[in-house]
This record gives structure tokens, C-alpha cells and sequence, in this order.
């Protein structure tokens, strides 16, 4: 079973100007060291006539796959602080690809190392981040009487249905991960008095929206 991880919550790109540079970051979800390549290529193609493409991508559930470029810009100014963003955010399977159109005033090292980390970091921000977790599916068979009960003790929990059936029962289909399937079953059984049956079904991967705030409560 694949652990956690995080992402973005959607492709896209966001752009910032600094000094009459334009640095467009362009952030896309990958699978693949071919298919983060062929994006690379295809940005790359889309913009021609900028003066560089610089890029950053990890892949592998332990981001065992880690590539960067300058594409031109001097060593370690744009590829590395790129890819520092990414680690940073922790984000897997993520390609970003920096566009800059050269504005006529140097920046110097650290003025790009600090422009190539913001197109990346802001970026992020605009799309979002999410983490994909994974979920069992579980069928809750109950009686009709138990159904209002039951609908509203998983709206209070945050817990959508997926799936109702509707037989001589109803089938309630939701989605729960590892680490909360005991204490949910067990306040299913207490709400229930224990007059339901379950079956566990495939897991899925589930998106769920992450915030940096997040992150810091799970970092304490």
C-alpha cells in the first residue's frame, strides 16, 4: 500500500516580475522521468525566445529521483534553489520548470537565488497543495430506522458517503483510513448499539486538502 504523500492540487503556472525579469513558473504533476521530459521539452518549445528554462523535478515514493538545471544561469542559482522549494513543501512526483525573460538587469547570485525560489514558492501557493491518502472502502449494512442516525454522525465526522443502496437494508459506503478504522468502528458500534454489519473493501487514493498550518500541527 502506497503511504501518504503530498502535491500540488492542480497543474498550472503562476508568474512574478522582479527587475523587469519575468520568471514564469510552471508546476505539473508527474508519473515519469519520460513524461517530466517531454514537459520540460514542451515548455521549453512554448517558450522559445526566453533567455532560460531552468527546472526541478523529484520522483518515487522516496523521491529517490531528484533532477535540476541552470539551463545557462550561473552553477547552482536556479535548478538547486528550484528543487530546495520543492523538498521544502516536500512535495513527490512534481516537475516545476522556471521560465525567465531576461528584463536588462542583473540580479547577481543571490538575487536569483532568491527569484527562482519565489517564482517556485508562490507558485505553490497559487495551486495548493494536497495530501493523497489512503482509504479502505467499507460497506456499512443497517437497518432503514438507523439511517438518519448514522447520516448524521459522519457528517459531524467529516466523513462523506460515497455510495447508498438502497435493498430490504441500506448499504452505506464510505471510505476510512488504517489509522482510523478501529475508533470509527467502535463509535459506529456504541451509535448503533451494534445492529450493523460491515465489509472492507479496495483502498483508493483520496485527495485531501493540506495547508501549511497543517503541516505545523503535524510537526509538533
Amino acid at each position: 500500500m502506497k503511504k501518504e504523500s503530498l502535491t500540488i492540487k492542480k497543474n498550472g503556472s503562476h508568474e512574478i516580475e522582479i527587475k523587469k525579469s519575468r520568471f514564469i513558473c510552471t508546476m505539473v504533476r508527474i508519473q515519469s522521468e519520460d513524461q517530466a521530459k517531454q514537459l520540460i521539452e514542451q515548455v521549453t518549445k512554448e517558450n522559445s525566445k526566453a533567455n532560460h528554462n531552468c527546472y526541478a523535478y523529484m520522483l518515487g515514493d522516496d523521491d529517490h529521483i531528484q533532477r535540476e538545471s541552470d539551463n545557462g544561469e550561473p552553477s547552482g542559482t536556479a535548478g538547486v534553489p528550484i528543487l530546495e522549494v520543492l523538498k521544502k513543501n516536500e512535495l513527490h512526483n512534481v516537475l516545476a520548470v522556471v521560465t525567465r525573460y531576461f528584463g536588462g538587469i542583473k540580479l547577481g547570485a543571490g538575487g536569483l537565488i532568491r527569484a527562482y525560489s519565489n517564482a517556485t514558492s508562490t507558485t505553490i501557493d497559487q495551486l495548493g497543495i494536497v495530501k493523497l491518502v489512503n482509504k479502505q472502502q467499507l460497506t456499512l449494512t443497517i437497518d432503514y430506522n438507523q439511517f438518519d442516525k448514522l447520516k448524521y454522525f459522519l457528517e459531524n465526522e467529516a466523513i462523506p458517503i460515497e455510495d447508498t443502496q438502497y435493498t430490504d437494508q441500506i448499504q452505506v459506503v464510505i471510505a476510512v483510513s488504517d489509522d482510523h478504522f478501529n475508533a470509527l468502528i467502535s463509535a459506529i458500534t456504541n451509535l448503533l448499539s451494534d445492529q450493523f454489519t460491515y465489509d472492507k473493501g479496495p483502498y483508493k487514493i483520496f485527495e485531501v486538502p493540506y495547508s501549511r498550518e497543517a503541516r505545523q500541527q503535524d510537526e509538533r
